[in-house]
């Protein structure tokens, strides 16, 4: 869920970020791992850096996000009550992001000048993405903070701007590789998965913004030794978020992103996340 996802920027900036999340979690698991009234509790600090350049005279951007988390896993195995706690590096992000409609590459006073006399206009984008596996990840363990295979994410987005309001809509596939070092020794594959999200933002005279979001997802069925799970996702979620300026070249930022499986298999998410970010 990533409000302002496409907006222009101006060419060689710098943005320094870190976000503080908190989640709680209620999961539903296969019947057959015998796991019952599975919860999660979860701390992560999410380190971000973006450099938007030009690209042919288009504004592209790179994000780079490293995550560092605690996790706790609660819930009744076999009847008994257990608990399992995980600390360590996350899966990375990598992802390059072309904008090659309705914001061409510039600075300084083209790019005020070009905001100012454009209230009204349309930006759509692409995007590639990689999660890459890098977060801890032990092999003998059904519960990681790492997911051991690659993610690849291709993006397709859409921004539409009048005055002070926008609406925004990107699409995602998520393809996944192969993990060959699941729990027990075998081999979890997972078939892509799709999601749509939404926003509506309204930017305030005073660089206040707010926005209203939903999004949802399915697909990602998983086979382990080649034996399908039936188990595919499908959730709803729903975020508000705001960003307050502290100056003129950093932010703060808050939002509550929620989520809710519309399976007998998945998880129903309370994320709450403050963020801050300094462009230079």
């Amino acid at each position: 869920m990533e409000p302002r996802r496409w907006s222009h920027l101006p060419s060689d900036s710098h943005i320094l970020g870190v976000a503080a999340v908190h989640t709680n979690a209620d999961i539903s698991l296969d019947p057959v791992l015998k796991i019952e009234d599975g919860e999660v509790e979860a701390d992560t600090i999410i380190a971000s850096y973006l450099h938007s350049f030009d690209l042919l005279g288009k504004t592209a951007r790179l994000d780079v996000r490293v995550p560092y988390q605690s996790i706790q896993w609660k819930g009744a195995l076999d009847g008994v009550q257990r608990k399992i706690n995980r600390e360590g590096l996350g899966d990375p992000l990598i992802r390059l992001s072309v904008n090659f409609m309705g914001a061409p590459a510039l600075q300084g006073d083209a790019f005020r000048s070009y905001r100012s006399t454009h209230k009204t206009n349309t930006v759509v984008g692409a995007a590639l993405g990689v999660v890459v596996p890098l977060g801890q990840y032990k092999k003998d363990k059904l519960l990681n903070i790492g997911q051991n295979r690659y993610i690849i994410r291709p993006q397709l987005g859409f921004v539409h701007s009048w005055d002070s309001w926008s609406y925004e809509i990107t699409g995602t596939i998520n393809f996944f590789t192969d993990n060959n070092e699941f729990w027990g020794g075998k081999t979890r594959e997972q078939d892509p998965l799709s999601s749509l999200q939404t926003h509506v933002i309204h930017t305030f005279k005073n660089r206040i913004w707010g926005s209203l979001s939903a999004a949802y997802d399915r697909g990602g069925e998983t086979t382990v030794n080649g034996v399908k799970k039936d188990d595919t996702r499908e959730n709803l979620y729903f975020s508000i978020s705001a960003g307050l300026p502290l100056s003129r070249t950093s932010n703060i930022k808050i939002s509550y992103i929620g989520s809710r499986t519309q399976k007998d298999i998945g998880n129903d998410n309370d994320h709450f996340i403050l963020g801050f970010s300094t462009r230079f």
